[in-house]
């Protein structure tokens, strides 16, 4: 099976700290991935690097056949999905209005808004603006959004803070199907997660390195 992400000695420094500091990784296309790690461990910047957030500073990277030593990084951010901590989402804006500006920004057809909406099962709050949405309420818009992009690579940092148990159960499933799709998934958490039959590679990383895998 051919590799999604593959890393090599890769360092990654901001104001003269390495944020990453030499990290050999593959991750096979279609597969998920676990990043567990303390804080401070570097989990959301081995996404953001993977995501095209972060430059690579010193040696190798290719993420979906983008070499990131040669290419902008905004050509990475075509092939990814990421879902933070934080909402990328407008406040004032309703679920179906942001979605709906979402979509035009990127040419995607906003018809299936309601499907993937009902598929969140926020259907009920779609004309719910988005400051007024519990935080489990604002990872699933961020999931239906990933749903309309269909990125071929999901990148999810700690989407299970903050939600509930069936919440957790909720994600598992989306995550799986997205799998099963061609989808590759990377996902940063501080807790043991079960996926029950689900094939899922945990890895785990300490002071900036992929300690064990």
């Amino acid at each position: 099976m051919r590799a999604s992400i593959h890393l090599l000695d890769a360092v990654v420094i901001s104001n003269g700290f390495p944020l990453i500091s030499g990290t050999t990784l593959s991750i096979e296309h279609g597969s998920i991935t676990v990043i567990n790690g303390a804080n401070g461990a570097g989990k959301t910047s081995l996404l953001q690097l993977i995501g095209g957030l972060l430059p690579l500073s010193n040696g190798e990277g290719t993420v979906a056949g983008v070499d990131l030593t040669r290419h902008d990084r905004r050509e990475v951010r075509r092939h990814v999905g990421w879902l933070g901590h934080e909402s990328s989402f407008y406040e004032d804006l309703t679920v179906a209005e942001n979605l709906t500006f979402a979509c035009a920004a990127l040419s995607i057809d906003p018809s299936q808004i309601p499907v993937v909406l009902e598929r969140v099962e926020l259907t009920h709050r779609t004309n719910t603006k988005s400051k007024e949405l519990s935080a489990g309420q604002r990872r699933r818009v961020g999931i239906a959004w990933l749903l309309l992009r269909r990125p071929e690579i999901w990148l999810l940092d700690e989407p299970y803070a903050s939600i509930d148990v069936q919440g957790r159960e909720f994600l598992e499933g989306i995550i799986g199907e997205a799998s099963q799709s061609g989808a590759t998934v990377l996902l940063s958490s501080h807790d043991d997660l079960d996926f029950g039959k689900r094939k899922v590679r945990t890895i785990t990383m300490a002071g900036g390195r992929v300690v064990s895998s």
